[in-house]
């Protein structure tokens, strides 16, 4: 049985977005979509003796059920037949997507939630998840060009690895292309600094052919297997980050690996994830590789 797509629901219209998005996400792999809300216990502390804090009396029932019919209402009218359930629970609507995420095949979020400064481009939801979550997460950002290709990120690390079967079963699942994208550079680091001088490699014509046959090695068993999607592969010398960002402004999903080759072993979600995520003109799935605790 297909495990169902989560979508995290808080009555913003980013999170709206998202169970639009869910919905189809969904729809295309013959899943149940479940709507999840999550409040957290109020931080007031109640005199001693005092009456418990009672969700029903201060109206959240209320304004719970309304989120959530209507954000199902917006699923159906995006995919009718759809099956959707609905979750409520109270706590951190971190831990409780997190928690979801076990039981999940992909957890959508929006960009921005109700609790979101102005000028912060993507919830703390949207990262934390992205670096914890048990499963694929969907960030729902950007304007995707509905005819545009599924967007690989490759760079051969082990959770790119595993973004590559990811890409694939997105392009087969949506009848799209796939461009994978392999940047590399000799003069810095995914963090934009310069690079130490003895990685520096000035032999820049061998070093593309090694690029493009990494990154053919790591298509090669997916084109087998999923030989219905096409592939066109594409190897640059650039920064990374704004490489990527830009070849987002053409595609309908960008997919991703949690951390690359170059992030430190504590930090789960990469620069080069955290860069995309802010700022890809296009919505972005991240996987975690299976070595990744």
């Amino acid at each position: 049985m297909t495990k169902p797509v989560v979508v995290g629901v808080d009555g913003s219209p980013s999170s709206l977005d998202a169970v639009e998005v869910a919905a189809r996400e969904a729809g295309l792999r013959g899943a149940e979509l479940r709507l999840v809300h999550a409040f957290g216990w109020p931080a007031v502390h109640l005199p001693p003796g005092g009456p418990p804090w009672n969700p029903a009396a201060a109206g959240a029932r209320e304004m719970v059920d309304g989120t959530l019919v209507q954000a199902e209402r917006r699923a159906r009218e995006a995919v009718p037949e759809l099956a959707v359930t609905r979750g409520v629970a109270a706590g951190e609507p971190l831990m409780v997507l997190e928690i979801e995420s076990h039981t999940a095949s992909l957890v959508v979020v929006g960009s921005r939630g109700l609790g979101g400064f102005g000028g912060l481009l993507l919830g703390s939801t949207g990262v934390h998840l992205s670096a914890h979550g048990r499963c694929p997460v969907l960030v729902v950002r950007g304007r995707p060009d509905p005819d545009g290709p599924v967007l690989l990120a490759s760079d051969g690390s082990p959770a790119g690895e595993a973004a590559v079967g990811l890409a694939f079963d997105e392009a087969s699942l949506r009848g799209a292309d796939l461009l994978a994208l392999r940047v590399w550079n000799t003069w810095s680091d995914d963090a934009g600094e310069p690079a130490h001088p003895l990685d520096v490699v000035t032999d820049a014509g061998r070093l593309q052919a090694l690029e493009e046959r990494l990154l053919e090695e790591s298509l090669r068993p997916w084109r087998e297997r999923r030989p219905e999607v096409g592939v066109e592969r594409r190897v640059v010398r650039s920064r990374v980050r704004p490489a990527l960002i830009e070849a987002s402004r053409g595609a309908q999903l960008l997919v991703a690996g949690a951390r690359g080759r170059g992030g430190f072993t504590g930090l789960l979600l990469g620069s080069v994830s955290q860069a995309l995520l802010h700022h890809a003109h296009c919505p972005v799935t991240v996987v975690r590789g299976p070595a990744e605790p």
